[in-house]
């Protein structure tokens, strides 16, 4: 096996480049994988997306996002549900086992499903009448419930992403891999997997024993890795970096996964405006270069 059999690099890291970029780039880098988000799937359309994909040799590892889930009332559930549905379908037809869920943030103050990270900021409806966490939560099991039956059919497993607890409020009120697990729970294995995000996870004293618990049931669906700045952007989305770049240890994180069983593709995933200002081939270059000091290591 070669250092980077396992390396995915996710189109968010070289954000600005186009869909036949960032596969271009990927595959000239003796890249095996990437990870695509829908938006550079819709710029050329999915069928084109296919064709491309198919083209450029790499195997799609996940495509992002699924999830925002948390509407409170009728047609917004009912539009999250028709979102995730096609979601779910567009991974089936790019060959991603995995569709990463991002499950929404609080009803009045999520960022609407069709947003892309980075740029994208949260309208909040008046009245304040969304701020109940419990129910929050609750509208994502319930919502996840109705989706299970359609992954299934479609052979794609739902990946819960736990995020960082300050994106609470406007993308994700799962934030730690504890409760992504107690929510996959009372579904197979192969319908609900959760991701295992070092920027969002590295701060969890629980964070060893709930990757040996998602271990122990399958359940680790995709292991991504970029680090954690300091000082914070202004946009807190942006505050990843290139690995070794902040505060993250991921020869102990990494290990871990690797005691737990995982031994899949592991994705980089980082939003950083001066990242994406850099040409492609050098950032794509830059992974690797980390990965195989800080990472691979420590992998099966």
């Amino acid at each position: 096996m070669t250092t980077f059999e396992k390396l995915s690099i996710n189109t968010a890291t070289i954000k600005k480049a186009s869909l036949a970029q960032a596969l271009e780039h990927t595959a000239a880098a003796g890249l095996s994988h990437i990870g695509l988000w829908r938006d550079k799937v819709a710029e050329v359309g999915l069928d084109t997306a296919v064709e491309m994909v198919k083209a450029s040799g790499l195997t799609v590892s996940s495509l992002c996002r699924g999830g925002f889930l948390t509407a409170a009332d009728a047609p917004g559930q009912a539009t999250a549900l028709a979102d995730n549905k096609a979601a779910i379908l567009e991974a089936g037809a790019l060959g991603a086992a995995e569709i990463i869920m991002v499950v929404g943030g609080l009803p009045d103050f999520s960022v609407s499903p069709g947003a892309v990270d980075g740029g994208g900021a949260a309208t909040a409806l008046a009245g304040g009448k969304g701020k109940d966490l419990v129910l929050a939560r609750q509208r994502v099991a319930d919502r996840l419930g109705e989706l299970v039956p359609f992954a299934l059919d479609h052979g794609v497993r739902l990946a819960l992403e736990p995020l960082h607890p300050m994106y609470a409020a406007d993308r994700a009120v799962l934030s730690t891999l504890g409760q992504a697990l107690d929510l996959a729970a009372p579904h197979p294995a192969a319908a609900v997997g959760v991701v295992v995000d070092t920027f969002h996870l590295w701060w969890d004293p629980y964070l060893r024993e709930q990757i040996a618990r998602a271990g122990e049931q399958g359940r680790i669906a995709s292991y991504q890795v970029c680090d954690f700045n300091l000082p914070i952007a202004a946009d807190a989305l942006l505050s990843r970096g290139f690995m070794g770049d902040g505060v993250i240890d991921f020869a102990q994180i990494s290990q871990w996964v690797a005691d737990a069983g995982y031994d899949g593709v592991v994705e980089v995933e980082i939003f950083n405006e001066d990242i994406w200002a850099l040409p492609y081939a050098s950032v794509v270059e830059s992974v690797k270069a980390r990965y195989a000091e800080l990472v691979a290591p420590h992998l099966r």
